[in-house]
């Protein structure tokens, strides 16, 4: 009974340090000042690349920034800032760096351990707003930064058009 105790109470801690860790990952809501649910203009030097179908539903839009704000984390340069829209708000930041180990060991100090997916072969975060995955390869490192409430818009949108299409029969 005395280990069962002890086991529920460390559950409990572990718990709350984690929920601590993510409220990190939610207060920051982004990489360095590009938010997510942000307007695209609220971007320094945001440029339009290209229209896109998220998947295969949203019609969304790709920009790239160049700004030097962006070129850096720490020592590592970064290669490629993409950001994806829907209706103007940044909903996805993919942060495109060379391997450097630097990168995961400051994430885990920042947001605490990572959480490993099989199915994605990615470390993860996940927060009540955001989710932050790291997928890398033996030469380079993605990080994708979500926004929970713009991806649930997009789905409830979709929703709206399949009602007003019901409602027509």
């Amino acid at each position: 009974m005395k280990s069962l105790i002890i086991s529920f109470l460390l559950i409990i801690i572990n718990t709350s340090l984690w929920a601590q860790n993510t409220s990190e990952l939610d207060r920051r809501n982004g990489f360095k000042d590009i938010k997510l649910g942000s307007p695209i203009d609220s971007v320094k030097d945001a440029v339009f690349k290209k229209d896109i179908i998220e998947q295969q539903m949203f019609p969304a839009k790709i920009y790239e920034t160049k700004h030097a704000d962006y070129k850096t984390i720490g020592e590592v340069v970064v290669k490629k800032i993409e950001l994806k829209t829907y209706k103007g708000l940044i909903y996805e930041i993919n942060v495109f760096l060379p391997k450097d180990q630097r990168v995961m060991q400051g994430l885990e100090k920042s947001y605490g351990e990572a959480t490993f997916s099989v199915r994605l072969h990615a470390y993860y975060w996940k927060a009540e707003n955001l989710s932050l995955v790291f997928k890398g390869d033996g030469k380079k490192i993605q990080l994708t930064y979500k926004s929970a409430p713009i991806l649930k818009m997009m789905h409830q949108d979709k929703s709206k058009k399949i009602d007003e299409v019901a409602e027509e029969f």
